[in-house]
C-alpha cells in the first residue's frame, strides 16, 4: 500500500520542536478531513527522511498522535489516519482558533491598537478570506 506525500514543511529557525511542527500539521490535515480515515501515511523513517530530521523527532510526532486517537499502526501494514469523532473535530477546531485569536488580541492589546479598529480589521480580513475562497 503506497502512502501520500504529505504537505508539511518544517521551519527549521523556529523555537518550536520539529516534532511538534510535525505532530501540529498533521493533527491539522486529520481534524479537517484533508487526510480522511484509513488513509496510509509515510513511514516513519520515509517522513524523516522527507523532513530531513531525525527517526527519533518522526517517531515522537507520530507516538503522541497515535495516543490521541488520530493515527494508528498495524504492524506489518503501516500507519494509517484513523476515524475521528464530528465532537472531538469540533472541540480542536474551536481551540486552536480560539488560541490564534487571543493571540491576536494579545498583541493589540500589547500594541495599544483599539478594540473598534481590531473588530473592524477583523470583519474586512474575514470578508476577503472567505469571498476568495467561494470565487
Amino acid at each position: 500500500m503506497t502512502s501520500i506525500l504529505l504537505p508539511i514543511h518544517v521551519n527549521l529557525d523556529s523555537s518550536e520542536p520539529i516534532y511538534h511542527q510535525i505532530k501540529q500539521q498533521l493533527r491539522d490535515l486529520i481534524i479537517s478531513g484533508q487526510l480522511p480515515p484509513g488513509t496510509p501515511l509515510p513511514s516513519i523513517r520515509s517522513l524523516a527522511k522527507d523532513m530531513s530530521c531525525s527517526v527519533i523527532t518522526t517517531r515522537r510526532a507520530y507516538q503522541d498522535l497515535e495516543h490521541e486517537g488520530l493515527i494508528y499502526t498495524r504492524q506489518g501494514r503501516g500507519t494509517f489516519v484513523a476515524e475521528v469523532e464530528t465532537e472531538q473535530s469540533i472541540k480542536y477546531k474551536e481551540a486552536t482558533i480560539r488560541k490564534a485569536l487571543m493571540d491576536a488580541i494579545e498583541t493589540a492589546i500589547r500594541l495599544q491598537y483599539p478594540r473598534e479598529k481590531l473588530e473592524e480589521l477583523f470583519q474586512i480580513l474575514c470578508d476577503e478570506s472567505f469571498n476568495q475562497k467561494s470565487s
